[in-house]
């Protein structure tokens, strides 16, 4: 299997610019140590040095049960959302049904080793305590039912942050803002439970999400996957209240007709691993001239600076993991995929394992 990177060290995508890049189709293909490029981006600065962030070729892991939510334990193993339930890839690569008919999909383990899940299906958030038990964290805001809690990401002080997107079917929908519009939303879940909306109508469909280390920025992906829906990656300055600085919005990429951005991830140098794209068009809702399905590589500041091509659809989320938290797990269309990266991954938990 091919092992195809893309690098661009100078582009930066803002508001409107879209237009003049829609036609995605850049490749870095690494072969027998030789690079060669295939650019179909205007105005892109593009280095033909590959970028030292991935140290081999992606490989199938397995073909079924890793459809969402990859989190790692450094004593349980992997992690996933699939089939209607939470699965675990223990440490030898044997697979079992770990919470059957959980109906979940973004999952991550707090600093305290508790595994905090989006239950999409039950429209709640939820926590898998450390004795086997099971908290509700929050399952509404203002005595109405979420939509389906999609993925999660957790601050240094440990407060969580959920998206909450309306996928498919949008006639049980309940949330709505003063003015009676639904809402898409990303919430906040405090220490004491107190839960916030701190993104309303900023964005159109919500779904990955990730806060920065130092509690700088919140990372939004916004994906709707509907004709003519937003397939943006947001960047939000996030204040010391656990709120986002709406006027802060910034556009760090925008992936135009194709499937835009799904689940990310950091590494120890702050750099977004973004989960996106399309091999096979879903038209007329998604194109795919070029083949855009992978982990796009981006600096805090919106430099596309790697792009790693997945060879199934669709890609959807990825974690770090293994001992020395430089394996990146890749959830693709219920298939799982592992790569080696040159930096360790950034998760809550576990820490980063000391040099």
């Amino acid at each position: 299997m091919g092992f195809e990177l893309i690098k661009e060290t100078k582009l930066k995508i803002r508001l409107g610019s879209w237009h003049r890049s829609a036609k995605l189709a850049l490749a870095v293909s690494v072969i027998c140590g030789s690079a060669s490029i295939a650019v179909g981006q205007e105005n892109a600065s593009v280095s033909r040095q590959p970028a030292s962030i991935f140290a081999g070729p992606p490989k199938l892991l397995q073909e079924h049960g890793a459809g969402e939510g990859p989190a790692w334990h450094p004593e349980k193993g992997l992690f996933t959302s699939g089939e209607g339930n939470i699965n675990l890839r223990d440490r030898d690569g044997e697979t079992s049904v770990y919470q059957a008919d959980s109906g979940s999909n973004g999952l991550m383990f707090d600093r305290e080793g508790r595994l905090v899940v989006c239950e999409a299906v039950k429209r709640r958030i939820v926590r898998l305590e450390l004795d086997g038990s099971k908290t509700v964290l929050a399952d509404g805001f203002e005595g109405m039912k979420f939509n389906q809690p999609n993925d999660l990401s957790i601050d240094s002080r440990g407060r969580i942050y959920f998206t909450d997107p309306q996928y498919g079917d949008r006639s049980g929908m309940e949330l709505v803002d003063g003015a009676g519009k639904h809402v898409e939303g990303v919430y906040r879940i405090d220490l004491d439970g107190t839960v916030s909306r701190i993104i309303a109508q900023e964005v159109d469909r919500p779904n990955g999400l990730v806060v920065t280390s130092d509690d700088r920025y919140l990372f939004v992906a916004d994906n709707n996957n509907g004709l003519g829906g937003a397939r943006k990656l947001w960047r939000f300055d996030l204040q010391s209240d656990g709120n986002v600085d709406v006027e802060s919005q910034t556009m760090i990429y925008d992936w135009g007709t194709t499937r835009g951005p799904d689940g990310m991830k950091l590494d120890e140098q702050g750099r977004l691993y973004v989960a996106a794209g399309l091999n096979e068009p879903h038209l007329p809702q998604e194109t795919a001239e070029q083949p855009t399905a992978g982990i796009y590589v981006f600096s805090q500041e919106g430099e596309l600076l790697n792009y790693l091509r997945i060879p199934r659809d669709e890609t959807t989320n990825c974690a770090f993991g293994g001992d020395d938290l430089k394996t990146l797990f890749v959830t693709a269309g219920g298939t799982l995929w592992s790569v080696p990266t040159i930096a360790a991954g950034d998760p809550p938990f576990p820490s980063l394992p000391s040099n």
